[in-house]
Formats: C-alpha cells, sequence, structure tokens
C-alpha cells in the first residue's frame, strides 16, 4: 500500500512541477485566500460571526468531498500500478488509467479552487485589502 501511494505521489508531483510557478509568483494564490489565512487573521480583518460560520461551513463541505475524491484516488491509483506490475505492460491499459487518475485530480483542484473563491467571495473588499496586505508581511 506504501508503495502505490510513493508511486502515485510521484506520478503527481512530476506532472505538476512543470504547471506551477514559484510560490511568490503565483496569480492564482494572490488573488485568493485559503481558510486559515482567513482564520488567522479573523480579529485583524474583522471577521464577523456570520462570515467564520459562513467559511467553516464551505470548508466542511469541501473537506467531505476532498475525503471522497481521495478515497475514489487511492482506489484507481492501486488499480494503475496492477497494470503496471504486468509482464508485459498493457500501454493502452495504463493510458486509460492514468486518465482516470488525472481526471480526479483535476476534480480536486477544480473544488480547491471553488473553495477559495466562495472564501473570498464572503469577505469584504476591506477585509481583503487587509488581509492581502497582511500575507505581505507575513511572506
Amino acid at each position: 500500500m506504501k508503495c502505490i501511494g510513493v508511486a502515485f505521489l510521484l506520478l503527481l508531483s512530476a506532472a505538476s512541477t512543470f504547471a506551477q510557478p514559484a510560490p511568490g509568483e503565483d496569480p492564482i494564490a494572490q488573488n485568493l485566500f485559503p481558510p486559515d489565512l482567513v482564520m488567522r487573521y479573523g480579529s485583524e480583518i474583522g471577521l464577523d460571526e456570520k462570515q467564520r460560520a459562513a467559511i467553516k461551513e464551505v470548508v466542511q463541505k469541501a473537506q467531505a468531498r476532498f475525503l471522497d475524491v481521495q478515497w475514489d484516488m487511492q482506489s484507481e491509483s492501486e488499480r494503475m500500478v496492477r497494470l503496471l506490475q504486468a509482464k508485459p505492460i498493457d500501454e493502452t491499459a495504463v493510458l486509460a488509467q492514468v486518465e482516470k487518475v488525472l481526471a480526479l485530480e483535476r476534480e480536486v483542484k477544480k473544488a480547491q479552487l471553488s473553495l477559495l473563491i466562495r472564501i473570498k467571495n464572503l469577505l469584504t473588499d476591506a477585509q481583503q485589502t487587509r488581509l492581502s496586505e497582511l500575507r505581505k508581511k507575513s511572506d
């Protein structure tokens, strides 16, 4: 089981390494706020109880979805590893299986982006500006 996780992580990290700019240069990340950042600076940005509750709710829903997809991804990754253990390897079957794994990864990324958008939309313009300033100071 550990081998499966390592193989899968290597596959994902290799694929994502080429697509990601350096952390300080990520224009998407610069325009969105992860939940831990919002909650860490909640007092400083004047987050009210209604906003806290709404953020908590969207995060909980996203976590439940991430867990479901994680289970599916593990299952599909195990299938891919079994295909890779065959002699000879059926390239067509492996490539079809990797498409399933990558589709699940895409689903996770889409859900992550959706979560970050929902969080940002719960914040006022002033809160977003202040949070951006606080993030720059902490970098």
